[in-house]
């Protein structure tokens, strides 16, 4: 094999496009791959260099080359390439001058991840920023939905001691965040979760060693990091499924304290939460949770006015289980087989005085289907519609308060009663108040406890209850815990009160209340079925 043949060998292994340069700049040959299908080495003879790069940077790395002398290099360069199409291409330009050839100047383009199409109204010039969360799992939609995409996989990343570096550490930041682009699958899909926590979408056939080139990139810059992670593939199963799992991995794994490694623990979360998907699937459709009843009782009389159906599962935790449902799009079924089992209840011999409150999630009323489905699962037995309300949770907001007014209208409609759960929990309480037609609201037990020594939340709960007496909707007070809490409630105008004080969730309705004493167990709080 002759010097020549191994020259060039050599000079591929440095980039992936060849050019020899004139000193007028212009393109006088060109070996290698070109960035793009429109822009090969065959059409680039004759062209100016100062048309493949990006302006502003084409003259001033075109100037820096002519100022090349001979037997003299340029150090490797970042710079973009045009590609056509709007699309634009991150590389590493180098140059130098062989004696021999000069005054020629030989060039070496090394390609830095594949085209991509800039945002709109962002600066060309400038090499794509960190995306956010959110960022990231849209870019993990447009992939995962297109027709022959890629296996794709998300990387979670770790630099520990990066931001802890100072100022020495911002030119590596900046190094290493351009690398993680690179290599992400469009060039512009690498996220920055947190100060040292890095998360990408790849091309799961793509071998490039990220890690090993973020630690050589902080050893060149006199740093000592400790760079780990993991891959997770979400190519497995639904696209859909893969994007609502990977949602509520990376939630879990940025707010869960417990997690000290969470690039280690993303695959892990990951798994985890679309196998526990699969089993609340196969819960729903089996049926295999219970409902326990806690009363709900009339301050006036005292008497049990209706009940509310908590759900129970063999294991876990009711309020991560429902918040689970919800993010994976799985909370209608079980919302509909949470009232399929309370109706079965009110149709028992003996029930014919029992009333039951089921709470549905804003998410299950986004669509016709919960409406429907409750209306056609209570037509055999009409009257039990009567003694059938429906709570309405903040845990997940109404998309478009109107369209589940009208959706809501239809159950009232029917004799099904409706309420307001959690009212003052969250920001959108008071928009759900005024945009839906409802017959109770709840108080959100945050306001109730503690209410004998605080003065603030007792004018507050005042004026809620002046708000609903205006609307001609009755009240109820959750975490009712003592005697003291009911009759400061009962003279603010609460008109009901659920709580320790008259009894815990069970397992059969308890009509005759046993108080659970006056002091509330520590722990036990009670979450929505």
């Amino acid at each position: 094999m002759s010097i020549r043949h191994r020259l060039l060998g050599l000079a591929f292994a440095l980039g992936d496009l060849l050019l020899e340069m004139s000193p007028d700049g212009l393109v006088v040959l060109a070996l290698g791959a070109g960035p793009s299908p429109d822009v090969t080495p065959e059409v680039l003879p004759g062209q100016s260099l100062q048309t493949l790069l990006v302006s502003p940077q084409n003259t001033d790395i075109l100037a820096t080359l002519q100022a090349l002398k001979p037997g003299s290099r340029m150090p490797p360069t970042e710079i973009l390439l045009a590609c056509g199409d709007g699309r634009i291409r991150r590389a590493t330009l180098g140059g130098f001058v062989l004696p021999d050839l000069a005054p020629n100047i030989s060039c070496s383009i090394r390609y830095e991840g594949p085209a991509y199409i800039p945002a709109t109204g962002a600066d060309v010039s400038d090499l794509p920023g960190m995306i956010d969360a959110h960022g990231l799992l849209d870019r993990a939609r447009n992939a995962l939905m297109v027709e022959d995409s890629p296996d794709v996989a998300v990387a979670f990343i770790d630099v520990i001691g990066l931001t802890a570096s100072g100022p020495g550490g911002s030119r590596a930041t900046a190094r290493i965040e351009a690398a993680l682009q690179s290599a992400s699958i469009d060039g512009a899909s690498a996220s920055r979760l947190a100060d040292d926590r890095y998360a990408l979408l790849r091309d799961r056939s793509e071998c490039r060693d990220i890690m090993g080139e973020v630690r050589e990139l902080a050893r060149d810059e006199g740093l000592v990091v400790e760079v780990s992670g993991s891959d997770a593939d979400l190519s497995r199963g639904a696209p859909v499924n893969a994007l609502r799992a990977l949602r509520f991995a990376i939630q879990s794994c940025l707010t869960d304290p417990a997690i000290g490694r969470p690039e280690l623990a993303f695959d892990a979360a990951l798994n985890r939460t679309l196998r526990e998907a699969d089993q609340f699937r196969n819960m729903v459709r089996d049926r295999d949770f219970a409902l326990h009843y806690q009363p709900i009782v009339a301050f006036d009389t005292g008497a049990v006015h209706h009940f509310e159906a908590l759900a129970r599962f063999s294991g876990g935790s009711p309020a991560q289980t429902i918040q689970m449902a919800e993010e994976l799009a799985l909370i209608e079924g079980f919302d509909l087989a949470v009232a399929e089992k309370a109706i079965n209840r009110l149709r028992q011999p003996g029930a014919g005085l029992l009333k039951i409150a089921v709470n549905v999630s804003g998410a299950s009323l986004g669509g016709d289907a919960y409406v429907q489905q409750l209306l056609r699962m209570s037509a055999a037995t009409p009257e039990v519609r009567n003694r059938l309300i429906v709570e309405v949770t903040e845990s997940a907001a109404l998309a478009d308060v109107e369209a589940a007014n009208r959706r809501l209208g239809a159950l009232r409609q029917a004799g099904i009663g409706l309420c307001i759960d959690d009212f003052g929990a969250g920001s959108a309480s008071f928009d759900y108040v005024r945009g839906l037609s409802v017959d109770t609201v709840k108080i959100d037990g945050k306001f109730v406890l503690g209410l004998e020594h605080d003065a603030r939340a007792r004018t507050v709960i005042a004026h809620l209850v002046e708000l609903c007496a205006s609307l001609n909707l009755t009240t109820i007070a959750e975490f009712v815990e003592t005697q003291a809490s009911a009759d400061i409630l009962r003279d603010l105008g609460v008109t009901h009160g659920q709580g320790w004080l008259f009894g815990r969730a069970e397992a059969e309705p308890r009509t005759v209340l046993v108080p659970a004493g006056s002091v509330r167990r520590k722990g036990a709080i009670e979450a929505w079925g």
